[in-house]
């Protein structure tokens, strides 16, 4: 858990410092645009990853400052990771106990999930948008799943360039064969998570779709599975216009249902769906805490939106018992004052001060 957070010219930070005393819930309050969504997405940074926001680096630096930023936290076990920008490129550094680590390191030290408002139309947008989201959960088990899914789009890249431009039939072989291999790898990480969540759900249940991973989970061994797509991938080797056709695990979805109302998630309300995701964040932080042996950090962002008072009493209670450190953000600190185990803290044009409640 994170112990003391520090920001450099992060968004409209000039500095900041947040101590959480130890506590599991840290609430950070305030009117739109005073910089509370920015305490979140430089927590988010910490996972090693582009943060929540997906943003370049250079935006992310603070206006007027020197074009650079900086990210610092010290974690109950005495650690301290931090992430650096100092402008000038696009790429960002990590450090650890003050060395300069890869990227990828920082997971070892912090797992990190996080749902924004972005994620609150989840089970009606896209396809793609659940993939990204499930993807990244997997990943907290699986850390070469992110990489396999990023090395997928780029191999389909070059197999469609290959069509495009008339390449010979060793090269698109040769392309078909590590398709297909990751294309399995990522149908069974996928499979595997949903299976391992869904025994941490009550109200509802995962599920995942897609040409292999239907094939998987009807009992086909996974070396078949390889040479049948592999198949399907050479005896289709067209193009329609410039786009390459293709089913596969770029194309898979996952399906969430709603146990109580007996209704697949995006045919539930709004605050519904909300509560669904909450679930499902919960659950990932039980399941982390089991195989890992270690707390997550949870980022919510906008808590308590679409949710009515007595969802938002069932939250409260479940992050009282949850086993994971939440940052949490809102607008109105009173709507949170019965969260147990909490640092409460104020946010007005980039200055934080804490919140003590009377009583």
């Amino acid at each position: 858990m994170i112990e003391t957070l520090n920001l450099t010219d992060f968004r409209n930070h000039i500095m900041c410092r947040i101590t959480t005393g130890g506590h599991r819930n840290i609430i950070i309050t305030g009117p739109n645009g005073a910089g509370k969504t920015a305490i979140l997405e430089a927590v988010s940074m910490l996972s090693g990853e582009r943060g929540m926001r997906g943003a370049s680096m250079p935006d992310i630096a603070r206006f007027g400052g020197n074009g650079g930023f900086a990210v610092c936290a010290n974690l109950n076990d005495e650690t301290e990771i931090a992430i650096h920008f100092t402008g000038g490129d696009t790429n960002r550094r990590a450090k650890i106990d003050g060395d300069t680590a890869p990227l990828s390191d920082l997971a070892k030290h912090l797992r990190i999930i996080w749902l924004t408002p972005r994620e609150d139309r989840l089970f009606v947008e896209g396809a793609s948008d659940r993939r990204a989201f499930f993807d990244r959960l997997a990943t907290s088990f699986d850390t070469t799943h992110a990489g396999r899914t990023a090395r997928l789009g780029k191999l389909m890249t070059e197999r469609a360039y290959a069509l495009k431009t008339g390449a010979d039939t060793h090269w698109l072989d040769a392309l078909d064969t590590q398709i297909a291999g990751i294309a399995v790898a990522i149908a069974a990480a996928r499979i595997q998570y949903a299976g391992e969540l869904n025994f941490f759900l009550a109200r509802c249940a995962v599920s995942v779709s897609g040409k292999l991973e239907q094939m998987l989970i009807s009992g086909t061994p996974a070396g078949l599975v390889e040479r049948e797509y592999l198949e399907y991938l050479r005896a289709n080797r067209t193009l329609v216009g410039d786009k390459m056709i293709l089913d596969g695990p770029h194309k898979s979805d996952f399906g969430v249902f709603n146990k109580e109302l007996n209704l697949p998630a995006h045919l539930t309300s709004t605050g519904q769906q909300k509560t669904i995701l909450i679930d499902l964040i919960l659950a990932h932080a039980k399941l982390v805490h089991t195989k890992t042996g270690r707390r997550p950090l949870i980022l919510l962002d906008e808590a308590a939106a679409h949710l009515d008072t007595t969802a938002r009493e069932k939250l409260f209670n479940e992050l009282g018992m949850a086993n994971a450190q939440v940052w949490a953000t809102g607008l109105d600190p009173e709507i949170f004052k019965n969260v147990p185990d909490a640092t409460f803290v104020a946010c007005h044009d980039g200055q934080i001060s804490n919140i003590v409640f009377a009583g």
